[in-house]
């Protein structure tokens, strides 16, 4: 295979899976007209349409599908004979492909990417939050970040932070004119801040659990989002009650900003986990990583 051979692959996987020219571009640091130079001779070298184009989307075309189906495992095949290459380098080097939920991306990541590529020079960070579920094996990243309730079974799970809480706020403002809910019952008759999940676009039921009681309430009220900080903002201007993890407001709570309702209702739970396949060789990067993580004090 000739290494021109190679990019153009990568580049049509690449595309696919960002689902823009511009994004893919950006992944693979080249300029889209580039990119699209790449697959244009591609698709003349091969003679088959692979990708149809809109203005507003890019996706494969049934050639192009079926061709993806070969050609992923193919250059799983060849990322792996890269890093046991690699590995007998004396500092592990490469990329290291993380998918997470933007919330832990931001809050549990992010800390640790200094530190962790001042001790690793020679690895690249590509990580890409999301808070879909998104199969990782599929997507070709080494490992995920999601809350430990939503794992597959399948998976290798290393605990990333401490256990998390959730907490129904509001401000004073809200409460002034509508009064303070008792009970997860109360809420129905209250102004609920609703949040949509990306994956199946359905609407989050709030989870409560007090002496061995659970609930979930289907709340209702004037607002639906999918961007959990919006409610945040909201919230504070008196809008309505949302349902938010502590750390988002904690601060806002100590500065009697937002109150915190239901305390009893909100015990804490499992929090986010780093996790990758089961497999018999492991990259690297992500090697280096677990080990790092490993060192890391705990409830971080």
């Amino acid at each position: 295979m000739r290494g021109s051979d190679y990019a153009e692959l990568r580049a049509f996987a690449a595309i696919v899976e960002h689902g823009s020219f511009v994004r893919a571009a950006a992944h693979l640091g080249i300029s889209a007209s580039a990119l699209s130079q790449t697959i244009r001779g591609l698709e003349e070298r091969l003679g088959v349409r692979l990708l149809n184009r809109t203005t507003r989307s890019v996706a494969p075309s049934e050639a192009g599908a079926r061709f993806l189906t070969r050609l992923l495992p193919a250059l799983a095949d060849l990322d792996a004979a890269v890093a046991d290459v690699t590995a007998l380098r004396d500092t592990p080097a490469g990329l290291l492909r993380i998918n997470a939920t933007r919330l832990a991306a931001i809050h549990y990541l992010a800390p640790l990417i200094g530190p962790f590529l001042e001790a690793y020079p020679d690895i690249t960070f590509d990580i890409v939050a999301d808070d879909r579920l998104v199969d990782i094996v599929t997507g070709g990243f080494d490992a995920g970040v999601r809350l430990g309730e939503r794992l597959e079974k399948d998976m290798v799970a290393v605990k990333l932070s401490g256990e998390l809480e959730m907490m129904v706020v509001a401000a004073p403002s809200y409460l002034e004119r509508f009064g303070t809910p008792g009970s997860p019952r109360d809420l129905q008759h209250h102004q609920c801040l609703n949040y949509r999940w990306p994956t199946d676009l359905s609407i989050y039921r709030w989870e409560f659990e007090s002496g061995g009681e659970r609930l979930e309430a289907a709340v209702e009220g004037p607002l639906v989002v999918n961007e959990p900080d919006i409610l945040i903002r909201v919230a504070l201007d008196g809008v309505g009650i949302a349902y938010l993890f502590e750390h988002q407001v904690r601060d806002l709570i100590a500065d009697g900003k937002l109150v915190h309702l239901l305390k009893d209702w909100s015990p804490a739970f499992p929090g986010f986990y780093l996790y990758y396949p089961s497999r018999r060789q492991m990259a690297p990067p992500l090697r280096a990583f677990l080990d790092f993580i490993g060192t890391m004090p705990a409830g971080r």
